[in-house]
């Protein structure tokens, strides 16, 4: 539930808006439904995009696994930190964070306009995905106890994740706002 001072906001917000026929905004840029228009009004100075209504703080979780990887190879026991990471969905990320606007960003998301939204949540799960099927892979080659192999398993995957957070941030940021299966490919073949 948003807090009065947020409901209380987005109704001024709503007032205050400049509005054009056919729920366009004063830049003829269709609101969507819901609170769009006024969620990109209350983001304003925030680190919350102001046109997808994203936050790039939610890759936070993804660069901590990337950071954990990046370890094993020369200490083999941080495996297990990377074992006890889970997928977060964006709403948990921000309600276990303390990101000052947590509750902000959780409502925009929800509002986020739906082709800036589905392809961000394709590329997380895409993200998810690959993290889930890496990490029996990386266990074996721990086991195997070769270095080289090692290094070049995790090497392989914290590149490939990293492609998928910059896909990410790219969305977020606006510049993009689709994946299609041909970018998931080239990120999964380079």
């Amino acid at each position: 539930m948003a807090s009065p001072e947020i409901l209380a906001t987005e109704e001024a917000a709503v007032e205050a808006a400049p509005k054009k026929a056919d729920g366009e905004d004063s830049k003829g840029t269709d609101k969507g439904a819901g609170f769009t228009g006024t969620y990109r009004l209350l983001v304003r100075g925030k680190n919350i995009n102001e046109n997808t209504l994203l936050a790039t703080d939610y890759l936070n979780h993804f660069n901590e696994i990337i950071m954990l990887l990046e370890m094993v190879p020369s200490m083999t026991d941080c495996f297990e930190d990377c074992q006890e990471w889970q997928p977060k969905s964006y709403a948990d990320h921000f309600r276990d964070s303390c990101f000052s606007d947590a509750e902000l960003a959780i409502l925009a998301y929800e509002s986020a306009p739906a082709n800036y939204r589905q392809a961000f949540d394709a590329t997380v799960d895409q993200m998810n995905r690959l993290i889930a099927d890496s990490l029996p892979r990386i266990k074996a080659l721990i086991d195997a106890g070769e270095e080289g192999p090692l290094q070049l398993g995790v090497e392989g995957v914290t590149r490939k994740l990293q492609s998928f957070v910059d896909v990410a941030s790219s969305i977020i940021n606006g510049n993009m706002d689709t994946l299609d299966q041909t970018q998931i490919d080239k990120v999964m073949n380079d």
